[in-house]
């Protein structure tokens, strides 16, 4: 297992490892968001909804392995008895579950589906709320992405573009994986570690979402003619038409799910 340090680089890192290995084989890019020290807030309960948070926006994943309660006590800075406070409370929501032995640990439960809370936000989500979310997630794409159209060589695009290709090739989740690493990456051309750092955290926020719309490959392959777009708009430095086709991207999906909570309330 890979140490928080190497998390936090990764984390730390203007533009993200790719690498077509899955979820056990390697940890979420955001662990190392997730575990930055806590300070004087290291309360049992601040731990405890920072893990809940990680595991139901899907920055960590069904059957991943946690750091041990030393490494997350020394990451977050607090006490090891606040960490096992922490973990039995999220142990008893069902969302971990610790296993005895030489490959023991504390993991993430097997039904810790991010798609199972995104349904219900979707479900118990009003329509303002949906709306909101989209606008938060389309201003700080859009702004990453008008950056990069300012900031970006035409090279850097067409890097991104290449691996975009690729997206007829892979299953169905790796076609998400793709779609979400090349959003970030084209948000990582802004030069910006800020604004990359902010998108990695959103687009595991807003990932569970785009699954929840993008029920087939065609549905797949219309989220990647507009990130292409997007690149062609950063290769060509049109800013305006870099932030306009994200939020034309942003505005589907979340009509998508009203129309999805609309039909499941008449069901």
């Amino acid at each position: 297992m890979e140490s928080i340090s190497t998390r936090q680089n990764a984390a730390d890192s203007p533009t993200p490892p790719h690498g077509a290995t899955t979820a056990h084989q390697r940890p979420h890019r955001l662990q190392g968001v997730l575990f930055q020290p806590i300070g004087d807030e290291g309360r049992a309960e601040l731990v405890e909804r920072r893990l809940v948070d990680a595991i139901t926006r899907g920055h960590l994943r069904a059957g991943e392995r946690l750091p041990s309660e030393a490494e997350m006590a020394r990451s977050l800075g607090v006490a090891p008895v606040t960490i096992r406070e922490a973990l039995l409370a999220v142990r008893e929501r069902g969302l971990v579950v610790t296993r005895r032995g030489r490959n023991g640990g504390s993991f993430v439960a097997a039904h810790a589906d991010p798609l199972s809370f995104a349904r219900e936000a979707v479900r118990t989500s009003s329509r303002v709320s949906l709306r909101d979310l989209g606008a938060h997630y389309a201003a700080i794409t859009g702004a990453g992405v008008r950056l990069a159209a300012r900031r970006a060589d035409p090279s850097e695009a067409q890097q991104v573009r290449r691996r975009l290709e690729r997206l007829e090739e892979l299953d169905g989740e790796s076609q998400r994986r793709l779609l979400d690493d090349v959003q970030i990456e084209i948000v990582a051309l802004s030069q910006s570690a800020r604004l990359t750092r902010e998108q990695m955290k959103l687009q595991a926020e807003f990932s569970p979402y785009l699954r929840l719309v993008a029920h087939t490959s065609d549905d797949h392959r219309r989220q990647g003619m507009h990130l292409a777009a997007v690149v062609d708009a950063v290769e060509d430095a049109d800013a305006a038409a870099a932030g306009a086709r994200t939020e034309t991207m942003v505005a589907e999906v979340i009509d998508a799910l009203i129309r999805s909570q609309l039909a499941a309330k008449t069901d």
